[in-house]
């Protein structure tokens, strides 16, 4: 029989065994490979095809010998996985309750409380235990009757991935005692290989010369600054925008070539040395109190920094006249008032209404940046920034652009208590075309606000003012009441003068509010 028809007869009988078929046909699938090749130098994950080493033992007794031990090894691992199964059968029927994604963001999340205790009985809809996510602390229910046999992540554990088995319920009361000592490891998750019995792997063959032998990778060497830096125009870029010498940089491409990735590890590191040598001893400060970082204060942080880092920022402002819209709003509100209705218009509502509008009219604003593409919204669902006790939320204004005022006002004011009340659901803050931030109510002036991703831009509001401006009539003044409106944007979806011509059209809306309401 020829070399290649032994070698296919091996390697046959090997992707045959390693599939998942029953037992009788592996072993028939050994006993093809041995009467064909006498060969069965592997089965199932229990050896491995060493091809250089049946080469130099062809025909030799000591493959029968192999290919025994290799047999015995996958009857050994067969008969521990029907052991495995047999112990785990020992215990009632369950199933085990994952961690679930609440959010379309959530990799991990936190167990804020178990609502139910370990025997208590669960009915479909019942909440098990509330979830900090990333955004909110949200209800996890149950999708099924059963009892709470076994809670594995006690409450307040943190950082908790998503699909970590959490608890265990069973169909029968009387079965939740079988688990008191029951743990995700013994889970029959997979078979675990039982240890086959020693086998003397023999005498590494002499390497062949027609296969030379790999030389070890020279560790990357550091470059003198005096000398000519081979660098990637990329990692040249990325080191200019970020202030990095580009000398100081290991590089780890060809030849010692900088590329962008060293870029990035130079700078990630910087970073993590610069935060370890700014610490200082706590006998140097006054009394303090360390507070935990809550899962949402955690990722605002994680993406505002990315946003800051990443994204090019520019800034406009300009001043809005609030005369014509407070006296209109001053109307609107006694009207409702008379009508007895509980809605009362707010300036931020007037804002919303009015950005929605002005996005309509200058679409590119309303556009985030996809990396091979700039996707542009045929709709203005308006992010309004709330301060809350468990950190910044987003709440959504859905269609802000086909809604009256006293929707967005409506809209607004539940969002808001939910938010507070950490209730909001994913549907409620994920997505979002465009953001506000107002911090007129506490008299800030003007600010920059850093634009939130995926969106391309964010508009900053201040308080507004009394200033003295001239009249209508020649040499005389009057008094007018004044805001600030600055917006962020992201120069790779919105060039300058896009961003100028929405501010114009954002002011020209609120300086004539009556062109809202049509």
């Amino acid at each position: 029989m020829s070399s290649s028809t032994l070698r296919k007869a091996v390697i046959r009988a090997s992707l045959l065994c390693r599939s998942r078929a029953p037992l009788a046909q592996n072993i028939e699938a050994l006993n093809v490979g041995a009467r064909w090749s006498r060969l069965t130098h592997s089965a199932a994950g229990c050896g491995s095809l060493a091809v250089p080493a049946t080469r130099a033992y062809w025909g030799s007794s000591s493959i029968r010998s192999s290919a025994s031990k290799s047999l015995s090894s996958y009857t050994a691992a067969i008969e521990s996985s029907r052991s495995f199964s047999a112990a785990a059968s020992d215990l009632p029927s369950f199933e085990e309750l994952p961690m679930p994604s609440l959010s379309p963001t959530m990799t991990e999340g936190n167990i804020a409380s178990w609502k139910l205790k370990e025997g208590d009985k669960i009915s479909a809809g019942d909440v098990l235990a509330d979830i900090e996510t990333d955004k909110a602390t949200m209800d996890m229910e149950s999708m099924e009757d059963g009892y709470l046999a076994k809670i594995l992540v006690p409450a307040g554990t943190q950082n908790v991935a998503v699909g970590t088995t959490l608890a265990i319920i069973v169909e029968d009361k009387a079965d939740c005692a079988a688990f008191a000592n029951y743990s995700p490891s013994a889970a029959p998750a997979a078979p675990a290989a039982a240890p086959a019995a020693p086998i003397t792997a023999p005498t590494p063959a002499a390497p062949s010369p027609s296969t030379p032998a790999v030389p070890a990778a020279a560790p990357p060497v550091r470059k003198d600054s005096s000398a000519r830096v081979f660098a990637s125009p990329l990692a040249r870029k990325l080191a200019a925008e970020r202030g990095i010498k580009i000398s100081n940089v290991t590089g780890t491409g060809p030849m010692g070539r900088i590329i962008k990735a060293d870029v990035e590890e130079h700078k990630e590191a910087a970073a993590a040395e610069t935060v370890a040598t700014s610490e200082f001893p706590s006998w140097m400060f006054p009394d303090y109190t360390d507070m935990p970082v809550k899962m949402i204060q955690k990722i605002t942080a994680q993406r505002l920094t990315q946003s800051k880092q990443e994204i090019p920022h520019y800034y406009l402002s300009v001043d809005v006249q609030m005369d014509k819209l407070m006296a209109i709003r001053a109307q609107l509100n006694g009207g409702l008032a008379a009508s007895k209705s509980e809605t009362k218009l707010s300036v931020t509502d007037f804002i919303i209404k009015a950005s929605a509008v002005a996005l309509m009219r200058v679409p590119a604003v309303n556009s985030s940046w996809m990396d091979d593409k700039i996707r542009t919204y045929h709709a203005a669902d308006i992010s309004v920034a709330v301060q809350t006790d468990h950190g910044l939320m987003v709440p959504i204004v859905r269609d802000a652009d086909t809604k009256g005022l006293s929707s967005i006002s409506s809209d607004v004011k539940s969002l808001a208590t939910k938010a507070r009340e950490n209730k909001l659901t994913p549907a409620e803050y994920s997505g979002g075309t465009f953001t506000i931030s107002n911090l007129g109510m506490f008299g800030v002036k003007q600010f920059c606000a850093i634009v939130n991703p995926p969106q391309a831009c964010i508009l900053a509001v201040g308080s507004s003012e009394k200033r003295v401006i001239p009249g209508k009539v020649e040499g005389t003044y009057e008094e007018g009441s004044f805001m600030c409106a600055t917006i962020s944007c992201d120069h790779r979806v919105v060039d300058g003068a896009v961003a100028a011509q929405w501010l114009a059209e954002f002011k020209k809306l609120m300086e004539d509010p009556m062109t809202i309401l049509l």
